[in-house]
Order: structure tokens, then sequence, then C-alpha cells
């Protein structure tokens, strides 16, 4: 009880301590609002474009430019596809349909689970629809997805369900203990393996689209299926897959996506951006939006339904099919564009569902009907399975998008030459800080060692960045100190023991951190990884950004405060962006980082990670990794204190790049001149 209450005094008071040391200003609103005026610029020049196209030619050039920018966005696509490897592990029959449970391959070892509803009434070839999930728990076996593929196969349409990855029986986290993602199902699994894939160059949109082109060779590798009606329907993820699959698969007929389908305006200012597989890093800077999936699909058949109330915004699905509209119109198939809404909330509801069922009987089959879906009994999801255990992790085994993205990361490594300058700045898209840093004087409070002013300081297009200058009050300071802390530059214990042994220290809190927090949307995402997308989406990232703001702050010290030598301090996960400044800028004589990551690699290959999203520049792995960035601090002084992995579990090897770095463990409790106070003394 004792113990408990003194925790709760320390939090109080660190909670106090905090507040005091609060600049105060709206430093999350102005950063957000800055990132939302450098999307917007994007925003409005793609509608300039959109609206200047009036010809068929314009349209087909403008089909063919977005095309080739998404492929690149994504990563391009592998050159050879490999065999698939398809094996039926077993069949059951219902009335009017039978269902086949198989396994393929889209590449080598990566192995995707499905179910072949195939019509038993009816005359084959029958017509195709690929059944994309959304983010279901259990993937194609989802009771909702179910009803909407038998429901088609009642109709005489063949659906080839299969499971996305990190879904159904294809969990790449399995504990095999529990049975259960060690990462979470879904979403988190796709996060899991998302935020670290984009460092190798790779977003996991890639192998999304890449199972589904090879879906459609699995379909056509049937005599059942006719290759000229194939279509794709889904919900959600699902959704965003069948709007991938238009862009990507020629060979589709039509595609139908509900819930997702709306415009990036609406989705920024709203929920924010959401899961990895639908954040292309440089898509909103490279000038694509919502609409240009249905329009690339443009002339064939594309349906998007919406739900009013969904957390995909409404205005923006009604906004893009207006905008989408016209340009089927200018092709001689604006009757191929079609919208459905219903006033109801995210999910592929039977109101959907059933626009889906009238929309491919009238491409499929030339007619009209109602689609109205009859009474569905569903099946128990282990009489899908077509695994044994239920997983392909427990039946033989899988490649991941994580092993993949391990074997390419090995592969970079190998292959990149001698690092430069040049390519590091280029590599994380450097935005040089200013030679001189504007500041502004807030206030100032006394602090048991002296007095602390509050500071705002002006960085990159006005945004403002809160600080706390630490005054040495001795004679005279034994030199500065620049702060930085995922923690927040408030209250933290070694701050003031800096002041104690005659420094002076600019605690900083760079965007995205501390008081420059962006709080995130209402999607159940966390905070920094929606800043961290927004950045993605507009061609930046919080690496550099954070990265430059330190070196601005280093600016300030030496031009305002006189200091002649900084030494920068870094915690947490601005370990890396802290790396990174001290490389690129030789005015920072030394570098402390204490708890961090050695590698970005390390993401790479850790089996888990949390909280590293704002250390992810898009393709870095191609040029540098962080061993490479000490290469450039040497031969000034680095101490690594108490490095850990991705997951935040203290290591103790490091890898450095020469006698110039120190690695030392600090014990809890342990004052931080107990392992830095040789290394501040360091003149270097």
């Amino acid at each position: 009880m004792k113990r408990s209450f003194a925790i709760f005094v320390a939090l109080v008071g660190l909670s106090a301590q905090s507040a005091e040391l609060s600049v105060g200003g709206k430093y999350r609103e102005s950063f957000l609002a800055w990132l939302s005026a450098e999307a917007q610029t994007h925003w409005e020049r793609r509608d300039r474009l959109v609206a200047s196209l009036n010809t068929r030619q314009s349209i087909v050039e403008y089909q063919q430019g977005i095309r080739r920018t998404a492929l690149e966005l994504i990563g391009g696509l592998p050159q050879e596809k490999s065999p698939l490897n398809a094996k039926v592990t077993g069949s059951f029959e219902r009335t009017d349909y039978r269902v086949e449970k198989l396994i393929f391959e889209s590449l080598p070892g990566f192995r995707i689970t499905a179910n072949l509803y195939l019509p038993t009434t009816g005359k084959a070839p029958y017509p195709a629809v690929l059944g994309v999930a959304g983010h279901s728990t259990n993937g194609k076996a989802s009771a909702t997805y179910q009803r909407a593929f038998i429901s088609f196969a009642q109709r005489g349409i063949a659906v080839l369900a299969y499971d996305p990855p990190g879904q159904g029986e294809r969990l790449e986290y399995l504990d095999v203990l529990t049975g259960k993602s060690r990462a979470g199902i879904g979403v988190e699994e796709h996060m899991m393996a998302g935020v670290p894939s984009l460092l190798t160059g790779m977003p996991i949109a890639r192998h999304f689209v890449w199972d589904g082109i090879r879906a459609v060779d699995y379909l056509l590798s049937r005599p059942e299926i006719d290759a000229k009606r194939i279509g794709v329907a889904g919900n959600s993820g699902g959704g965003t897959q069948a709007a991938y699959l238009a862009m990507f698969e020629p060979r589709l007929a039509t595609a139908i996506s509900s819930c997702y389908m709306t415009s990036w305006r609406e989705l920024w200012a709203g929920p924010g951006p959401q899961d990895s597989e639908q954040v292309w890093p440089d898509s909103i800077s490279r000038g694509l939006d919502f609409g240009d999936f249905a329009l690339t699909e443009a002339p064939k058949p594309f349906l998007i339904t919406s739900a009013i109330r969904d957390f995909f915004p409404i205005l923006g699905a009604r906004n893009t099919f207006r905008q989408t509209q016209r340009l089927f119109d200018l092709l001689g198939g604006g009757e191929k564009l079609g919208f459905f809404e219903f006033d109801d909330s995210h999910g592929w509801s039977k109101p959907r569902r059933e626009a889906a069922n009238r929309w491919l009987e009238r491409v499929f089959f030339g007619k009209e009907s109602d689609g109205r879906e009859a009474d569905i009994e569903t099946e128990e999801e282990s009489v899908l399975y077509a695994t044994p255990t239920g997983q392909v992790a427990s039946s033989g085994g899988s490649e991941t998008i994580q092993s993949l993205s391990r074997k390419r990361a090995a592969e970079l490594e190998l292959q990149r030459s001698a690092v430069t300058t040049a390519e590091i700045r280029s590599a994380v898209r450097w935005h040089e800080a200013a030679a001189q840093i504007a500041a502004t004087r807030i206030g100032e409070v006394e602090r048991p060692l002296g007095r602390v002013e509050k500071l705002e300081l002006s960085v990159e297009g006005g945004v403002r960045i809160p600080a706390l200058y630490y005054f040495y009050s001795g004679s005279e300071a034994r030199g500065h100190i620049l702060f930085v802390s995922a923690a927040g530059k408030a209250g933290d214990p070694d701050v003031e023991e800096l002041v104690s042994m005659g420094y002076a220290v600019l605690a900083v809190d760079p965007r995205g951190m501390g008081e420059s927090y962006a709080k995130g949307g209402s999607g159940g995402y966390t905070q920094t990884y929606q800043t961290a997308a927004r950045a993605w989406l507009i061609g930046r990232n919080l690496l550099e950004m954070q990265a430059a703001d330190m070196v601005a702050a280093m600016r300030y010290l030496k031009r305002e405060r006189g200091a002649s030598r900084v030494i920068l301090f870094a915690k947490g996960n601005l370990g890396p962006a802290a790396t990174l400044a001290a490389a690129l800028d030789v005015g920072i004589a030394g570098l402390m980082v204490e708890g961090s990551i050695s590698s970005l690699r390390s993401i790479v290959d850790s089996p888990l990670h949390a909280g590293l999203q704002n250390v992810i520049a898009p393709g870095a792995l191609l040029r540098f990794d962080l061993p490479d960035l000490l290469q450039f601090i040497a031969p000034r002084p680095i101490l690594m204190i108490s490095p850990v992995n991705p997951s935040g579990i203290s290591v103790r090897l490091y890898k450095s790049s020469g006698d110039t770095t120190q690695t030392v463990l600090r014990g809890e409790g342990w004052p931080l001149q107990r392992v830095a106070k040789s290394f501040l003394a360091t003149k270097k």
C-alpha cells in the first residue's frame, strides 16, 4: 500500500512538473495544419489536372500515367510468375453450389488459403469473382462475406474467396501455444508487417496486389471459368483490394468496392490515414486519389457502394463519384460507373450485398434483377479450412511479408555501395534548416537549480516548436547540451543533473513529439502512426523533420546563446533522428543516445516492434542504415547508452563504426554521471 502511494505521489509530482514546464502553445494543431496545407496544394493541383481532361486522348494518357506512378509507388511487381503449386485439400457440396478448399502460392513459399465456390446449376464456363476479405479475424470465413459469396454462387457466378495476409488461415505472427496472433488480427498484423516493409521500398500493398493477380491466374487455370467474365468484389479492406486490382489487373471485367472509396481530403480531415496497405508513401504528392482506381478501369464497369455513416467519409465518396463520372461519360461509358449508398454504418451489409448482386447480374448476364439475397446458412469457420490446423504457419509453414522483407533488407545491405552525404540527404528528402533560427521568449520559471526560459523556435514553413533553456547559474557553463526525448522535453531528471554538472541545456520537442504530438483520428490508430502516415503521403517523413529540428535548435544555440560546442543527447526513438542530424551537420560536436535501436534493419528483422513509425523514412535501406551514419559523425565522439531492440528490450551488442563509438549499459536508478561523465569531458 505504501509503495502504491509512493508511486502515485511520484506520478503526481512528475505531472505537476511537466505542467509547470509546458510552453503552452498550440503546437500540435499548427503542425497538423502545416501538414494539411502541404497536402492541400497537391489536391488542388490534381483537381486542376483532372478538370482539364476533356478529350478521350487526354484521359487515356492520364490513365497510363497514373498506372505507371502507382506501380512505382508500390515498389513494382515481380517480373516473373512462379508456379502456383495449387492443391485442392478438400471439398463439400450444398444446394446450388459446391466448395473446394485449396492452397496456392503467389510467390515461392508464400501460401494462400482459399475457397472456390462453384455453381452446380447453369452451364459452364461460369463468370467468376475474386472474393477479397476485409479486416475480419477469420478472413474469407466471415459470416458476412460468406453470405455475399454464396449469394453470388447461387446466381451462377463462381467465387474464389481467399485470405489476405494476417487474417483467416494466414496469421503471420502466430503464437503456436495459444493459437492467437502475437500482434493482433487484421489491422494489427498488417501494421506490424507493413511499417518496417516501407524501409525496404516495398509497401505491403504490393503483396495484396500480387496475391490478387495470382488469384486471377488460378481462376484462368480452371476450365469451369469464363476468362472474359472475371471480376472482383470486396468490402472495407476487401474494397481496398478490389480498387487496387481494378488499377493493376487488366484481365478483370468489373470491380465492386464497398465501404472504401472516398477522397483524401475528407479522409484526412476525418478519421485520418488508415491501414498500412492503404497508405502508399508519396501517393498524395504524386497526384493520386481514390477516384483514380475507378478511372483506370474506365470504361470497364466499376461500382462504388458506400455507407452514409461510414468512417470512410460519404462526402468523399459522393465527390469522387461526381468527378469520375464526367470522365466515364467522355469515354462513352458513363452508365458503367455505378454508385450506391445506404444509411447505415461501415460493413458489407445486406443492402450493399444486394447492390453487388444486381451489378454482377447486369454485367455478366445482361439482365436486371432486384438482387434480393435469400436466407443463407453459413458454414462454421473450420468447415472452410484449407489447412489441417486452420493456419498455414502450423501446417507446413509459409513465407510471410516479414520474412520476405527480411530477405530483401539483407540483399540491400549487400548491394549498398559506399554511402555519400548527398545520397543520405536524397534518401530522407532532407530540407535544410535555416542558418538563423527565429525564437520567441514566452516566459520563464524558477527551478531549484536556476532559471528556465520558455521559448518557441521557428522551423520549416514557420512551424513553431517548444523549447526550454536551462541556464547554468554558476560563473560559466562548461558547455551546451541539446536534449530531446521521445517522452517529451519536460520533467526528465537527467536535464537538471546536466545543469548541476555545469551545463546549459536546451530541451526541445521536435515536430510530432511532446507538446508537438499531433492527436490521432478516431479509427483506433496511434497518434504517432497517423502523423507519420500523413508525412509519408505527402512525400516527407518524421525522421527527417525531427532531425532538421535538432539542427535548427543547434544553430539557435550557436548564434543566440554563444555555444561553441553543442552535444546532442537523444532518448528513446528520437535516437535515429539525432544520429541523422549529427551525420548531416558537423555543428553537432558529439552525440549521446540512450534507449534507442542500433539499426533500421533491426526493425525489419525483429519479430515484433512498437512505436517506431517516426523513424521510418520509406526506402531508407536502399541507401543507408544507422551504422553507416556513424561513419559520418566520426571522429566526433559518440556514446550509446543501453541500446534496445525494436520491442524496447535492452540489448548488449551494438554495431559501431570505429573507436569513436562507446557503448555502456545504464543500470536502474543510476545517475547520468555514472555513465556519461568521462564522455562529456571529451574535447574532440
